[in-house]
């Protein structure tokens, strides 16, 4: 398939900022025993900032996607559809998730749930009481899961891309999306100094970022299997060589344009490799030094978003790159 500028920064940005809410709502499910700390004024900061940075993410994310469609003012039409379609459950789930996100957002700022005893001092803020339980916290976490599961499955769901309906794409999805928004979640730890057990993110990055590559390494195995070809296709396999005897069309169309893109091997084993060592090894590296050395945290952190997002770019441009659609086969073109 031709990778699209729009639908990659989609993937990325409403990812990491998908991944940011489900630790978020993590941090707002542990924020009673937090609250209980001489620190819960700077972990509120931190799942404040972690909220704010989800929702530019995400809505930065949800804007680009539009840019993809034909007619942009015609996408609540999509939402109609969430019976049959994963892209309209997707944006339906992406709607809602802003619920808990933003009513909670408001509850961060506002520091109404910071101690268990501000929070039942005013009986009149119902509201603010519930966006600051853990239960609300399980709501956000589990709303932005969904909304990833259910924006994997608009690709795994096509049974003739064989690049994308496999096993391998849903458990992407949701790791890297989390993977994503741990660092950036560490990143905003650094901005606002929050004394959060930082071990135990650094920790997470790392087994992420290990569990990242080794997914990645086994979904490019599956790909480099051979695919089905046109005697597969049309059953005639058996009885010799099975090819056109003319090309469909003189010219290309947009069947070739759009579903035929093709990227030489050579190039795509360097940039699988980049992926591993941008997205997934140095930002391990860079945790392991921060827990190592705390004090070199702030700067790590900083590195390892950069370095980090931008080999998950790169990893989202090759899983639209080296997808090719059955179609092709018609065309005489290999499938992948």
């Amino acid at each position: 398939m031709r990778p699209t500028f729009s639908i990659i920064f989609f993937t990325v940005a409403s990812g990491a900022g998908y991944g940011l809410w489900i630790l978020a709502g993590w941090l707002i499910l542990l924020a009673p025993r937090l609250a209980e700390d001489r620190n819960a004024w700077a972990a509120n900061d931190l799942v404040c900032a972690a909220l704010c940075a989800g929702f530019l993410l995400v809505s930065a994310g949800l804007v680009s996607s539009l840019a993809h469609l034909g007619q942009p003012q015609r996408a609540w039409r999509a939402l109609s559809q969430w019976r049959s379609s994963w892209l309209s459950r997707e944006g339906v789930a992406a709607l809602l998730c802003y619920l808990p996100a933003g009513t909670m957002l408001l509850a961060c700022i506002l520091g109404s749930w910071t101690s268990a005893d501000a929070i039942h001092a005013n009986s009149t803020n119902w509201l603010l009481r519930m966006a600051g339980s853990r239960g609300a916290g399980a709501v956000l976490a589990l709303m932005a899961i969904i909304t990833l599961f259910c924006t994997a499955n608009i690709y795994a769901c096509l049974k003739p891309i064989r690049a994308w309906h496999n096993r391998f794409v849903v458990p992407g999805y949701l790791l890297l999306g989390t993977y994503s928004g741990a660092l950036w979640a560490w990143l905003l730890s650094g901005v606002t100094q929050a004394s959060l057990a930082p071990p135990s993110l650094l920790i997470g990055i790392c087994s992420a970022a290990v569990a990242g590559g080794l997914l990645k390494l086994a979904y490019w195995q599956f790909l480099d299997k051979p695919a089905p070809q046109a005697p597969d296709a049309t059953g005639l396999g058996a009885l010799g060589n099975v090819r056109s005897v003319e090309q469909p069309h003189t010219e290309e169309n947009y069947l070739t344009h759009e579903m035929g893109f093709r990227i030489a091997r050579k190039h795509a084993r360097k940039l699988r490799a980049l992926v591993l060592a941008c997205g997934f090894s140095l930002p391990a590296l860079l945790a392991a030094l921060a827990l190592v050395l705390p004090s070199a945290s702030a700067w790590a952190s900083w590195f390892a978003v950069l370095i980090g997002m931008g080999g998950i770019f790169v990893e989202r441009w090759l899983f639209f790159a080296e997808a090719k659609h059955a179609v092709m086969l018609f065309y005489g073109a290999r499938s992948a």
